[in-house]
C-alpha cells in the first residue's frame, strides 16, 4: 500500500491563506496522509515563535524584514483587511460558529504530526534559525523538498 501524501508550499503571510494551509494540512493528516509544509518568506509569519513584531534574525536588512513581516498576530486578511481588524473579526466569527481558529488549526497540525520544513534560502536571507519558529523539523533546499513531495499532491498557498 502506498502512502497518501500532501505537500504544501506556504509562501503567503495572509490570514485566510494560512487558515487554508492548516485546514488542508490537519484534515489530510487526520485521514492518514503524510503531510509536509514547506514555509518560505511570508509563510513563516504563521509559525513565528514571537507572535508580534520583533527584530529577529541577523543583519540589519534581515532584522528589518522580520520586523515588517510582523508574526502571527499581524497576519492581514488578503482582501478587506480594514487596518488589521478583519483577522480579529474572522477569528471571532470562527469561534462563534464553533469552527477551529487558526491557532487551533496549527496546534492540530502539530498534534497530527504534520511535518514543518523551513526553506533554507529564505532562512539564510532573513538570517533566522529553526529556533525562531515553532515545530520546524529541518531546513531544506528546494531539491530536498521536491524529493519529499514526490509521488503526492503539491499545493502552493
Amino acid at each position: 500500500m502506498t502512502t497518501k501524501k500532501l505537500s504544501i508550499v506556504s509562501f503567503s503571510g495572509d490570514f485566510d491563506k494560512a487558515v487554508a494551509t492548516f485546514t488542508l494540512a490537519s484534515g489530510a493528516a487526520a485521514v492518514g496522509y503524510e503531510v509536509n509544509i514547506f514555509f518560505t518568506f511570508w509563510g513563516y509569519n504563521a509559525i513565528k515563535k514571537n507572535p508580534g513584531r520583533g527584530f529577529q534574525g541577523t543583519g540589519i536588512l534581515g532584522r528589518f524584514f522580520n520586523f515588517l513581516m510582523g508574526g502571527f498576530n499581524q497576519l492581514p486578511l488578503s482582501r478587506l483587511n480594514f487596518g488589521g481588524i478583519s483577522p480579529k473579526l474572522m477569528t471571532h466569527m470562527m469561534r462563534s460558529k464553533n469552527v477551529a481558529t487558526l491557532r487551533e488549526l496549527i496546534d492540530a497540525a502539530i498534534a497530527l504530526k504534520v511535518n514543518f520544513y523551513a526553506c533554507e534560502m529564505s532562512a539564510v536571507i532573513l538570517g533566522t534559525s529553526n529556533d525562531d519558529y515553532i515545530n520546524i523539523k529541518e531546513r531544506l533546499g528546494v531539491a530536498k523538498f521536491l524529493e519529499l513531495a514526490e509521488g503526492g499532491q503539491v499545493l502552493f498557498i
